[in-house]
């Protein structure tokens, strides 16, 4: 916990404001991605709500704590009945809003012993949880009372939560990831300058990838060359990293260029090596083709990112911890690869097969856009509460 914490939220709370205030708990930026478009879509609706948004992990403090949407960003305090009472005496939130997991009861029992309507969002109850072993479940059983409404990801999670814990207030919603990465998608100012380059190639946008992805797409490269553009987004831009990974494209014989020191001369026959992070969603838009790290690691990073652009999405054989990749794989969006021969192979087949292209990119961007909506419906609950309120 930070030492000032509860001065500087007293200094941002001002608990005398009589604006309808919702307090959102993350555990770290991935869970807050999820918050994302529901801020957004209560925001629109009703400009004069104050958000509090709260984070247990330093990652998702230092990238959101600017947050432009938030009255205040702040560390969740360690869970005590004396720091629960201080919180919520400063925030004096009408809803309290946690996502997907990171319960802290004396905060939730607090939060709802002073009227607040507490809503757990981006529910995900799996089958084989620690949740449902002995001991530990009594403690959930008390935690998911305190829920005056649970939005699951699927309807198996919603059963779960009625049939393991006797909870009748649950809905499926679905994952408000798909709400953010179409929302994120609208965005593309960063890198508005590079569309001219790529304009009339087949480019293939190479994201979050490791050592291993980039030892099989260098030689895929080489062989496909004059066919085909690329940009390489490493999951680690440090420098070290970006020298390892120019060091290997040198012995590859292939040219390249920095983003950070884009060249005015440059041409699309260079690799084009993204060294800066938080570009990665707005390149895709770019890209023919993508692939996504991390499948031959220990998982593959985010799958949606490019399939909402309606583009085919390639990645390694590690993707179990994905139901979305393995869900774009499964209907024909997605392609696994194992070496780096398949790769290859994939790669020919996309680039010298246009309608095949588009065909497969069509059935990756149907799947996001079949299944956005979570954000409102978890947002029109925030909003009916709020409306509903006699300050």
């Amino acid at each position: 916990m930070r030492k000032n914490l509860f001065a500087e939220l007293e200094a941002a709370a001002n608990p005398t404001d009589s604006n309808p205030r919702v307090w959102i708990h993350a555990a770290s930026a991935g869970e807050f991605e999820q918050a994302r478009p529901i801020i957004a879509e209560v925001k629109r609706a009703r400009p004069d709500t104050l958000i509090f948004i709260s984070f247990q992990s330093d990652s998702g403090y230092t990238v959101y704590k600017n947050y432009p949407d938030a009255k205040a960003v702040f560390y969740h305090p360690v869970d005590t009945k004396k720091n629960a009472e201080r919180t919520v005496a400063l925030i004096k939130p009408d809803v309290l809003v946690v996502m997907r997991y990171d319960f802290w009861p004396n905060h939730l029992h607090v939060s709802k012993r002073h009227g607040a309507t507490l809503i757990l969002a981006a529910a995900v109850l799996q089958e084989h949880s620690n949740y449902f072993k002995p001991f530990i479940r009594q403690f959930y059983h008390y935690v998911f009372s305190l829920f005056d409404t649970i939005y699951a990801v699927s309807d198996e999670d919603r059963t779960r939560f009625e049939e393991r814990f006797g909870k009748e207030n649950v809905f499926t919603a679905g994952d408000p990831r798909f709400d953010q990465v179409l929302l994120r998608s609208h965005n593309m100012n960063r890198i508005s300058h590079l569309k001219k380059h790529y304009s009339e190639t087949t480019l293939l946008v190479a994201g979050s990838t490791w050592e291993k992805d980039e030892n099989l797409l260098l030689p895929a490269y080489v062989s496909l060359a004059g066919h085909l553009s690329m940009i390489i987004a490493p999951h680690d831009v440090s420098q070290n990293n970006i020298l390892r990974l120019e060091s290997d494209l040198d012995s590859a014989g292939l040219s390249f260029a920095r983003f950070s020191s884009f060249p005015d001369n440059f041409s699309a026959d260079r690799i084009l090596i993204i060294d800066s992070i938080g570009l990665l969603a707005e390149l895709y838009a770019l890209a023919k083709i993508a692939y996504v790290g991390g499948g031959f690691g220990i998982n593959v990073h985010n799958t949606l990112e490019p399939a909402v652009y309606g583009i085919p999405v390639l990645f390694g054989p590690k993707h179990h911890n994905s139901p979305e990749a393995e869900a774009l794989v499964e209907t024909g969006g997605a392609t696994e690869v194992h070496n780096a021969t398949s790769l290859l192979d994939t790669l020919q087949k996309l680039v010298d097969n246009p309608l095949k292209r588009t065909e497969q990119g069509a059935i990756a961007g149907s799947y996001v856009q079949n299944r956005l909506g979570a954000s409102k419906t978890v947002a029109q609950k925030i909003l009916d509460t709020l409306n509903s309120l006699t300050k």
